[in-house]
């Protein structure tokens, strides 16, 4: 682990600036930043590819766009419609967030035929399926990560960053565990620095969606220097969903499956004081 490459991490980063306030100065020092350190796309929302796509000219650096961000719930049409302008105008891998409600209601046709328009609208550009996992138990992760891979996607990905919570390595094992391995897993929000990286890494991302890409690179520098033990949790609890559950953001029943799980964890009386 101490001679990891970091050249090969900078590969997995997808470069991320999907705020409703950047403009074109952003955008081009977004790109910039990518060429400089390498990472392999720019993950922005659809107004922009074209710029970035402009300013990526000559590089190895991708455009990435997402795709009925950050909710989910235009219908099939519009998502499709929405990924095939971005190819058109220069994006080589669409991210889409699914019909959450749907997914949550069972209606695993209209998900799977959602998943699928997108798919085909974004060919021949590779296209990650955002689950948004902090909506989801256990049992809809891997609902929907089955899915995915019916409809054809070529990843799942965990969180759009703009929901309850984002990526937690709970939640990624259990996507790397249920997906095929030429299927990818992208980790997304939260991921702001090198143990937040290696923790995704190492529970199974292929991929990792970040705004904070720089700093994780600049962490992986000091990494040989760090005891083996430097990239534990100090305290389970912060890297666990079941602490992140809000009842102001979550719904009922959501609270309380995370709510169940976090009084059933064996770390609990171990780190009482933290709950109290």
């Amino acid at each position: 682990m101490k001679n990891f490459d970091i050249g090969k991490l900078a590969k997995m980063i997808d470069h991320t600036e999907l705020k409703s306030s950047s403009g074109e100065k952003k955008i081009k020092n977004l790109c910039d930043e990518a060429k400089q350190y390498g990472f392999i796309s720019v993950c922005i929302n659809p107004a922009n590819v074209k710029y970035a796509k402009e300013q990526l000219e000559g590089s190895e650096v991708i455009v990435c766009s997402v795709v009925g961000f950050p909710l989910g719930m235009n219908t099939s049409g519009i998502k499709a419609l929405e990924a095939k302008k971005a190819v058109e105008q220069g994006a080589s891998e669409i991210d889409m967030v699914i019909n959450v409600g749907a997914l949550r209601d069972g209606k695993y046709d209209y998900v799977r035929d959602d998943i699928k328009q997108v798919v085909q609208a974004s060919a021949p550009a590779h296209v990650k399926v955002i689950l948004e996992t902090c909506y989801l138990t256990d049992e809809e992760i891997v609902k929907a990560c089955e899915l995915s891979v019916e409809a054809g996607a070529h990843f799942v990905k965990t969180s759009t960053g703009f929901g309850a919570f984002g990526a937690f390595e709970h939640h990624v094992k259990l996507m790397r565990k249920t997906v095929v391995p030429d299927i990818g897993v992208k980790a997304s929000g939260g991921v702001s620095n090198f143990k937040d990286a290696m923790r995704m890494v190492n529970a199974g991302a292929t991929r990792l969606g970040t705004s904070a890409g720089i700093v994780i690179l600049e962490g992986a520098k000091l990494f040989k220097y760090a005891p083996d033990a430097w990239l534990e949790p100090e305290i389970p609890c912060h890297i666990c969903p079941a602490r992140s559950a809000n009842m102001a953001k979550l719904p009922k029943a959501l609270y309380q499956y995370y709510n169940k799980m976090c009084m059933n964890c064996e770390h609990r009386e171990k780190y009482n004081r933290f709950y109290e």
